[in-house]
């Protein structure tokens, strides 16, 4: 890590010539004379930027078993993405490579940041409660799909499991609502220090442990739980349920980002809000800024390129067969030395209808401040553009279910709306004098219904993320007629 930390862009372009000297007799390889790239000016010029549409066709003959496409080594694994709710899952390859170099090089580093910065640390006098997905057999191509975490669980080495739980028969079943019981029963009789897992589906998991155990909160259950690694998505709207759940100063909080295309980033200073961007795991980065993204003046960057404060696209280079690959995340970095990132969005999920340019980060900002001046607490949450009709101007329409609901709920749609103007210039010129938005419209939806959203769409558990912002109403409407059923 010094070494990455002192020397980056150095040790970057080493990543990079490895991976394309690895691949070089690969169809890619071929196809895009990777013998004759000799600098990342000759990739850059050599090599497409690319989407997963792009490169579909070919992780679908990987994965019915073909090999030497786009990466030497056999691909056995393919991690089902669930960066959205969508009905079409992305398939995306894992090597062995991957396998050992990026994901389980981090889980270790992120153990090692952890006790370093904690040396009074009894971590391993427990278990860790991990929470995955599941995972499906192809049989015919001998090749295997599912949850990214369902594949970790699956390929640890055995000592592995003996300080994990539940075990793996249990953390891999397929079916929810049957793993959750199963899960709360089998992890109650253990010692647990540690929980893994994206936060959403964790705090499914504890309520579940105190409605069964009849505890008043979790250390009550588990006395010597010190840290949760969470990831997934943002922890703000959480963090306050989790300090009812757990409630101790010594319980830490440590963030990890990582996706099924690679481990990226992680939490490498107590209480902090900053993730050390991992360069040494085989994956080499470009960024693309947002402010010129999808536009003909769009420009691809390296590292040493990147400026403090700004939004930019995440595209990576990857040593499972991924090249120059968009990711579809915005990054913004809040340190050049060393390379500290803040996970800011997707660059699919924003809201942009009325040029009012509202990202994630803006977004969990708003709700964040505006749980503290009205107290309350969010389970879920997602937001829509009303689009103008006539002469009716726009809004912003919210869904939001609630652990404990705010007792002035007009008090709160109002101060979400003055947060909101605070964090975002060009939502708060949109609704000057409600000149191009109304005020924003808040249903307070009915208990279960995000919930059920999930489960019609066979997305209970694992990864799965409820998507926060979004251009259209599709995901509004169905939220709509599943809260009007309830």
């Amino acid at each position: 890590m010094e070494l990455f930390i002192k020397h980056p862009q150095e040790l970057q372009d080493n990543v990079l010539q490895d991976l394309i000297y690895f691949a070089r007799n690969t169809e890619y390889g071929k196809k895009y004379g990777f013998k004759d790239i000799k600098s990342y000016k000759d990739f850059a010029a050599i090599m497409p930027v690319v989407e997963y549409s792009d490169v579909q066709a070919d992780i679908e003959r990987c994965k019915s078993g073909e090999n030497n496409i786009f990466w030497p080594t056999d691909i056995k694994w393919f991690a089902m993405s669930s960066g959205t709710t969508s009905a079409r899952s992305k398939f995306i390859p894992v090597s062995q490579e991957s396998l050992e170099d990026c994901h389980y090089a981090a889980a270790k580093d992120l153990l090692c940041m952890y006790l370093n910065n904690n040396p009074e640390s009894k971590l391993f006098t427990g278990k860790g409660l991990r929470l995955g997905g599941s995972k499906k057999l192809d049989k015919k191509a001998g090749t295997a799909a599912g949850d990214l975490s369902s594949i970790l669980i699956d390929n640890m080495p055995f000592w592995a499991d003996y300080s994990s739980t539940p075990g793996n028969e249990t953390a891999l079943l397929a079916d929810w609502e049957t793993k959750l019981p199963a899960i709360v029963n089998e992890t109650i009789k253990e010692r647990v220090t540690s929980l893994a897992g994206v936060p959403s589906w964790m705090m499914v998991l504890l309520n579940k442990v105190l409605e069964t155990t009849g505890k008043d909160n979790i250390l009550q259950v588990w006395p010597d739980m010190e840290v949760f690694f969470h990831g997934g998505v943002s922890f703000d709207p959480y963090i306050e349920e989790y300090r009812k759940l757990l409630p101790s100063d010594r319980v830490k909080y440590y963030e990890i980002y990582n996706a099924s295309e690679g481990f990226f980033a992680i939490q490498d200073k107590n209480d902090s809000k900053e993730l050390l961007l991992m360069l040494d795991y085989g994956i080499f980065y470009e960024f693309i800024p947002m402010d010129n993204y999808g536009t003909p003046d769009e420009e691809i960057i390296p590292l040493n390129q990147v400026e403090l404060g700004k939004n930019y696209a995440v595209i990576i280079t990857t040593n499972a067969g991924l090249w120059r690959y968009k990711i579809g995340d915005t990054v913004r970095f809040t340190s050049t030395s060393p390379y500290r990132i803040k996970v800011t969005g997707r660059t699919k999920h924003h809201i942009n209808v009325f040029g009012e340019e509202l990202i994630i980060e803006n977004a969990e900002e708003a709700l964040k401040n505006t749980m503290i001046s009205v107290p309350c607490a969010i389970k879920e949450y997602t937001v829509a553009p009303v689009f103008m009709q006539g002469k009716e101007k726009g809004a912003h329409e919210w869904m939001i279910e609630f652990n404990t609901a705010p007792v002035d709920e007009l008090a709160f749609a109002k101060a979400l709306d003055e947060n909101l103007q605070k964090v975002n210039t060009d939502y708060e010129a949109k609704r000057y004098n409600n000149t191009t938005l109304t005020a924003p419209r808040i249903h307070h939806a009915k208990e279960n219904t995000f919930y059920n959203w999930l489960k019609d769409k066979n997305k209970l558990g694992g990864q799965h993320k409820i998507p926060r912002l979004s251009n259209s109403r599709e995901y509004m409407e169905e939220l709509l007629k599943i809260h009007n059923s309830l």
